[in-house]
């Protein structure tokens, strides 16, 4: 998942939002394909572009279609030393049920029994609310509250967060970008990884 701001969103006007496939790699009738999306968030009355959203999805069962393979681009590398900081923020038990309010009714992250059948012992957390958490400490801790400090984030989704478990963003800085990644505590399992946000001064 990436985003890139252009530009601040202002306090009032129409947005038109634009997704695109930009490529499709397929690894195999047996494996699935990676599907590379990218959408532009653009002022309709200006037409200035706000913000670049990518993200990859990847289609379990979709592979063997006759596409490339790859190559994939590489994740962002996190240092091998200790994190330069760290912050911990709770999510709330029923942060799931008001993210999805944000437009995603997914039954997993709501109905028990559908989480079950999926292979989780709950409903778990929206992804992009996990990012959120991380987008948050790192706010909290590079950027002193200042969004427009914030210019990029890009991760890699690494394994899914219950509502009301504790998220730990470690965070590395040089110069202007932060390498992190988040693990919630409980159950000391890395959810985000590869980390890369560019922060301004």
């Amino acid at each position: 998942q990436g985003l890139v701001i252009h530009k601040p969103l202002p306090p009032a006007a129409t947005l038109v939002a634009r997704t695109r496939v930009t490529e499709i790699l397929d690894k195999g009738a047996d494996k699935g394909a990676l599907i590379y999306t990218e959408r532009q968030l653009k002022n309709k009355a200006t037409g200035e572009v706000h913000a670049t959203l990518t993200s990859t999805s990847f289609a379990r069962g979709n592979g063997g279609f006759g596409g490339k393979p790859g190559p994939q681009p590489e994740p962002h590398p996190i240092p091998e030393r200790a994190p330069d900081a760290v912050c911990d923020l709770p999510t709330l038990p029923q942060a799931a049920l008001i993210y999805r309010l944000s437009g995603d009714p997914n039954p997993l992250h709501a109905d028990p029994k559908v989480a079950t059948m999926a292979g989780f012992k709950a409903p778990i957390l929206h992804g992009l609310c996990s990012l959120g958490v991380a987008g948050h400490a790192i706010l909290k801790t590079y950027c002193d509250y200042d969004a427009t400090r914030f210019k990029s984030l890009k991760l890699r989704f690494a394994s899914p967060v219950y509502p009301g478990e504790t998220i730990r963003t470690e965070m590395w800085k040089d110069g202007n970008v932060i390498s992190f990644r988040a693990r919630v505590i409980e159950r000391d399992a890395v959810v985000l990884n590869n980390g890369r946000t560019e922060v301004a001064g």
